[in-house]
């Protein structure tokens, strides 16, 4: 059996895990879970609603299956900003590969990039899987990219998307034919069965990549005695300009209430003074021989005591803030590193993720969701913020990056912890394109942090040392 760790409270996907980075089932926060043992999470939704998944954070699990759903509901107490739904899908979508996960991770241990993978598949199965619904009835339908290296374009054919939520907000309602959803990224939608009755294809395809994919479900119509029939209903796979506009029309409802009965409006982040400015440059290389992913030049290498221990403990030799800079090196060299940035509980941060590659890049932040402000083509300079969406910008907590473009986020840094961001690309993050944000404040207090949970785990340097 090999280690790894089980993200059972889907950090992967958001979960905020407020005060709590203890729990957040990362190499840079908790010690891998010795083989033949368990390890219980303890964690609070009480401020989330929503779409997540979960998986395992190590190893490559996730290509072998190992994900699911988990979907928070509003409190009683908190009105939705639409009629309730009749019932309620979930759809898991995203690459599967012939190889199994233990020759797929020898290659990415080899240095080598991962094949192309054979097929997409929704909920486990490939042109199989059924949903089943009455006429003039509506559904939600929660889909989510699963994947590990493919963004997805989805649709229903003949039927119209309103989207409704995206990764714990809730959204203007604008209604899609179809709608992208890159790696690690979530969306809600209504769906009413308002045509004639009848089985109609639930379409996924693969989005900006080299080998195109499409997989089949089908929507079918109570009493429908009709097959699905017709051409697939597939958008152009590589339309850039398209995707992006498509991404600027997804904007935040300000009326409408989430998790807390105040609006989401109410908190004005386009008048918010930004205290700090990031612009991380993501980046492909040759280093001793291997393939590597670096960010700022830096490839991120996991030591052997988790971050967090390091931190709490004052344990020396682990990290250095200086290692990664606040932006890219004016040089092209990439070295091996621990990459922590050093960051100020309650400050107010701007985060340019800068794409030079020719692919497209996902990324994912633990700890906060963020504000996304801008995407735009080429380099981005201070100028293009006067472009910038400071009223409605969608939260969440993995964005897009488009090829040779870039993303602005905004992000109140207001969870305390050692928190990662990382591609959700699995390859790239494997290699390197990853870094760890330490949001800190010198008040020892409960109500910013936790205490060391009374089951932690000790490793590396920090394997012996008294727990409390």
């Amino acid at each position: 059996m090999e280690q790894f760790i089980l993200l059972v409270f889907l950090k992967r996907s958001g979960v905020k895990q407020r005060r709590t980075s203890w729990q957040d089932g990362v190499l840079g926060t908790n010690c891998p879970i010795p083989p033949n043992t368990n390890w219980t999470y303890k964690f609070q939704l009480k401020d989330q609603i929503g779409t997540y998944t979960y998986f395992p954070s190590t190893k490559i699990h996730k290509a072998a299956g190992g994900f699911g759903g988990l979907n928070i509901a509003q409190r009683s107490v908190i009105s939705i900003p639409y009629p309730a739904p009749d019932a309620e899908f979930t759809l898991l979508i995203g690459d599967w590969y012939k190889p199994n996960h233990k020759v797929l991770r020898r290659l990415l241990d080899l240095g080598k990039t991962l094949p192309l993978p054979d097929a997409l598949l929704i909920n486990g199965q490939k042109d199989i899987d059924v949903f089943t619904g009455e006429a003039g009835k509506t559904y939600k339908f929660r889909v989510s990219n699963v994947g590990i290296a493919t963004s997805i374009n989805f649709q229903i054919q003949d039927h119209s998307l309103k989207l409704i939520e995206v990764e714990g907000a809730h959204t203007l309602q604008e209604t899609y034919k179809s709608l992208d959803i890159h790696i690690g990224q979530s969306m809600t939608f209504l769906v009413t069965l308002d045509k004639s009755v009848g089985d109609y294809y639930i379409v996924a395809s693969s989005r900006f990549a080299e080998a195109n994919l499409t997989t089949t479900a089908t929507l079918r119509y109570s009493g429908s005695n009709r097959k699905v029939s017709g051409q697939l209903p597939i958008d152009p796979t590589m339309d850039l300009d398209w995707s992006m506009k498509q991404a600027r029309t997804i904007r935040l409802n300000l009326t409408a209430n989430a998790a807390r009965p105040n609006p989401q409006g109410s908190f004005h982040y386009g008048t918010i003074p930004v205290l700090r400015t990031l612009q991380l440059a993501n980046s492909k290389s040759i280093l001793n021989g291997k393939l590597r992913y670096a960010v700022n030049g830096i490839s991120h290498i996991n030591p052997s005591t988790p971050l967090k221990l390091a931190d709490y403990f004052n344990i020396p030799g682990i990290f250095d803030l200086n290692t990664i800079k606040d932006v890219p090196s004016s040089s092209s060299l990439v070295k091996f590193g621990t990459s922590v940035i050093g960051l100020t509980l309650h400050d107010f941060a701007e985060i340019i993720f800068q794409n030079n590659e020719n692919t497209i890049q996902s990324w994912h932040m633990d700890g906060s969701s963020f504000y996304v402000v801008g995407f735009g083509n080429g380099i981005w300079t201070p100028d293009v913020r006067k472009t910038y969406n400071l009223v409605d910008g969608i939260t969440r907590y993995t964005v897009q990056v488009y090829p040779k473009s870039w993303t602005a986020i905004l992000v109140s840094l207001d969870n305390k912890g050692m928190w990662n961001l990382r591609s959700a690309i699995w390859e790239n993050r494997y290699l390197g394109q990853e870094l760890y944000m330490r949001v800190w404040s010198n008040e020892q207090s409960l109500y910013t942090e936790t205490n060391v949970p009374s089951n932690a785990l000790f490793c590396g340097k920090a394997k012996h040392l008294p727990k409390f």
